[in-house]
């Protein structure tokens, strides 16, 4: 693990403007999170402009939460512009499994788009590799497939990293696995968590060039290390929302420990 202590202020310093091709239920919460965080949210969706956005962005995000035709075309014409402008392109594929839609939709984006890193939860990831799994529509689920050789599997195939968000989170880059434990239960119980921790994770992507796979596993340290801070001051969901956007606007690179176990990293020879 390199030092990612200054990697935090790097982000603050930088105010990367992160283009969203994002899902109606989480934008506000979404922008809102990269507003606290030090980043600058864009939401453009439209075809007429969504190339032209991406282009300008430090970096793009793709969220299939709430999907329709059209926005796939954008997603497409964004992706495409992000990586001629060797710009970070993250793919959230949310429900990947859930119909048939979201199923062609994930197929198609991952086809034809040269996609930095996907950003799922386990039955999406599931889902993507081909293993069996239990998904209830945009949750989790549950399965007995092993999620840490499906995630290496996907970013094998797809030339990308994956990482798995959970109770014990993983990123990949097909040969190296890092899993990062911590966070809190209240952070499930919050809709968009997951769609914020992706802007997030292509946030700090935009400004980290060196290890990507160091880059997006800081990222999601430094979101779980949000979660325990605001659950200290949260009496349920409601307001744990309030104080989880305090947390990612007050925390500092310095309070997110790599000892005690954070990172347990496996090399495949």
């Amino acid at each position: 693990m390199t030092d990612q202590l200054p990697l935090l202020d790097e982000l603050r310093q930088q105010n990367p403007l992160v283009h969203c091709i994002t899902n109606h239920v989480v934008s506000n919460f979404q922008a809102n999170g990269l507003l606290a965080l030090g980043a600058s949210p864009i939401m453009a969706d439209a075809i007429e402009e969504a190339a032209e956005v991406s282009a300008i962005s430090s970096c793009t995000l793709l969220n299939i939460g709430t999907l329709d035709s059209s926005a796939v075309e954008s997603m497409i014409a964004a992706g495409k512009s992000a990586s001629f402008k060797g710009k970070p392109l993250v793919l959230d594929p949310v429900g990947a499994g859930a119909t048939a839609f979201r199923k062609r939709t994930v197929a198609k984006l991952l086809k034809e788009l040269d996609i930095t890193l996907i950003r799922g939860n386990a039955g999406e990831i599931a889902s993507i590799a081909g293993v069996e799994w239990k998904a209830r529509g945009v949750d989790a689920g549950v399965g007995s497939a092993n999620i840490a050789e499906a995630a290496k599997e996907v970013a094998s195939r797809h030339r990308c990293l994956v990482a798995v968000s959970g109770e014990t989170d993983i990123v990949t880059d097909g040969e190296k696995i890092i899993r990062i434990t911590g966070g809190h239960l209240l952070m499930t119980r919050i809709t968009g968590m997951g769609c914020l921790l992706s802007a997030v994770s292509a946030a700090f992507l935009s400004v980290g060039k060196d290890a990507p796979i160091d880059i997006v596993a800081y990222s999601l340290a430094f979101y779980k290390k949000a979660g325990e801070l605001a659950a200290k001051q949260a009496s349920g969901p409601g307001d744990f929302a309030v104080h989880f956007l305090n947390a990612l606007h007050q925390l500092d690179g310095e309070a997110i420990n790599f000892d005690h176990h954070c990172f347990i990293e496996e090399v495949v020879k």
